[in-house]
């Protein structure tokens, strides 16, 4: 009697869960046809670049310069390569890039000769972009990577020559240990950053309505403030390209620099100072580390 109730019991659970799976595939149906995946026409370059159109940031160079994306010069940026000019170059280099976007800096690093870049992303679909950009682009010494590199600096033992954290920094939860990892894992750090300056945030209405309080911090016996700043609205674009949570940390110029040499990065040069940028105050610092 047991085992015929156990047997009848067996068939009306694989009944439920048939019913439930197909409820699951009726209910992804009803939401998205997978037929409007498929693209119907010659393979193209433009193809690939329109699985993300309307999201692209970055402007194309060089022979590829027509194809539509988006218009900021990320593949010709005089950062980069002002940054090779104090560095000595990059040939030869094992460079580590932080948050790539769309793999612009990382196509300049090949072409100034760096030996190797790993470019971990953790924004799924800047991922793919910089994916597209590789394959349309014919990168081969990058490797790209999706997660969180705060995680992977924790535990990373791999040296590396160059340290690339371009527009990075203002996105994080605690700036500060970013640095820190920074300098445990590169003898050199190409920073570009925005900064919190109240006289200039407070000129531009849009930025500073986003600033709404400012902490003391203490990491690892380096006193410094942090100013809470909120995405609001950008949130709600697909090609957002800030940080994993709703809101981020930004220091100020001083403590990024005394941060910088506290944790040994003690030549530093500065360069593209831009108190007035639209988004807030910005420059890029070179450091290299303390023998």
């Amino acid at each position: 009697m047991l085992q015929r109730l156990a047997v009848k019991l067996r068939r009306i659970r694989e009944l439920l869960a048939f019913k439930n799976n197909r409820n699951a595939q009726v209910h992804v149906r009803e939401g998205h046809n997978i037929l409007d995946e498929y693209v119907q026409i010659a393979p193209t370059d433009q193809n690939a670049l329109d699985i993300f159109k309307g999201e692209w940031s970055s402007r194309l160079p060089g022979r590829w310069k027509d194809l539509e994306a988006g218009a900021i010069s990320l593949f010709d940026d005089a950062r980069i390569v002002w940054a090779a000019e104090q560095l000595g170059g990059f040939n030869g280099q094992r460079i580590l890039e932080l948050g790539p976007l769309e793999a612009g800096h990382t196509y300049m690093l090949e072409s100034l000769g760096a030996e190797s870049i790993l470019a971990i992303e953790a924004n799924t679909r800047a991922y793919l972009k910089c994916l597209v950009v590789k394959e349309i682009l014919g990168l081969n010494r990058s490797r790209f990577v999706l997660g969180d590199f705060i995680s992977f600096l924790r535990q990373n033992e791999a040296p590396f020559d160059v340290c690339l954290a371009s527009g990075v920094l203002y996105h994080m939860q605690n700036p500060c240990e970013l640095i820190q990892l920074i300098s445990q894992t590169s003898k050199k750090i190409i920073l570009w950053t925005h900064y919190y300056d109240q006289k200039f945030i407070q000129t531009k209405a849009r930025v500073a309505e986003k600033f709404s309080s400012h902490l003391k911090k203490n990491h690892n016996g380096f006193e410094h403030a942090v100013y809470k700043y909120s995405y609001g609205d950008a949130l709600n674009w697909t090609g957002f390209c800030g940080g994993g949570v709703s809101h981020s940390y930004w220091m100020s110029r001083d403590d990024i620099l005394a941060c910088l040499r506290f944790f040994d990065f003690q030549d530093l040069k500065i360069g593209f100072e831009d108190p007035d940028h639209q988004n807030g105050p910005s420059f890029c610092v070179i450091g290299i580390r303390g023998e």
